[in-house]
């Protein structure tokens, strides 16, 4: 018995120092640019084993307020139409992906900006149950702590865009020449094209499957309403 009191106090506190940790580094990152993401720490040590590769960590944190407006509605458009009014999860966009998995052989997410934040800052690459559960749990703090506003900001500050790039500054700087203040439509666009898969694809030389997302999110982003963020 006594033993069995040991490891409960032991599993009490690693909760308890868990949920003070996280909730912690929530409300510091809510105000604080944030450093470095494990996923960015994982892709070093594949450049790190791999003799093909160089090192490399390309990221510039900017503001909102620095970033052209197009960016933030191209990639609503692009990944997350509900983003301004969603609480970080977009029911109806899960529902309508379960279905077409299920009739389809091409599996379908159905990730929210808030969620693909939540997992970029905070957690690995991952489809196990447990990284969802997480996943889900960061992304319900972000939503409680953080502005939509601060959240895309984070989101385009931290995201993959290329091997070894992060962050939309980084993103313009080697695909363009330029600062994200300065993007386009047409750039913005193709920008939130490659997502899905930014170390196979690029901005700077798009594929015409490439192209034809681009001319798609740009139709959706006339119909949008403004998301009213950037410059």
């Amino acid at each position: 018995m006594k033993i069995i009191k040991i490891i409960f106090g032991i599993l009490f506190k690693i909760i308890l120092w868990f949920f003070i940790l996280s909730i912690g580094f929530t409300l510091i990152y809510r105000f604080v640019p944030v450093p470095i993401t494990p996923l960015m720490v994982i892709r070093l040590y594949e450049q790190a084993i791999d003799e093909k590769k160089e090192l490399r960590l390309y990221k510039d944190w900017v503001s909102i307020k620095k970033i052209s407006k197009h960016v933030p509605q191209a990639v609503v458009a692009a990944e997350d139409q509900n983003f301004m009014d969603h609480r970080g999860f977009d029911w109806k966009a899960m529902e309508k992906a379960w279905e077409q998995n299920k009739k389809g052989k091409r599996i379908k997410g159905a990730s929210t900006i808030s969620q693909q934040t939540a997992k970029n800052v905070f957690l690995w690459p991952s489809r196990t149950l447990v990284r969802k559960g997480l996943e889900a749990y960061f992304t319900f703090l972000i939503e409680t702590f953080w502005p939509k506003e601060r959240i895309m900001e984070v989101y385009l500050n931290v995201i993959e865009m290329g091997e070894g790039v992060y962050g939309i500054e980084a993103a313009s700087q080697s695909n363009f020449r330029k600062s994200a203040e300065k993007l386009n439509r047409q750039e913005a666009a193709l920008i939130a094209a490659v997502l899905p898969n930014p170390r196979r694809w690029s901005p700077a030389r798009p594929t015409p499957y490439i192209q034809g997302r681009q001319v798609w999110i740009l139709g959706q982003m006339n119909n949008l309403k403004p998301v009213g963020m950037g410059i």
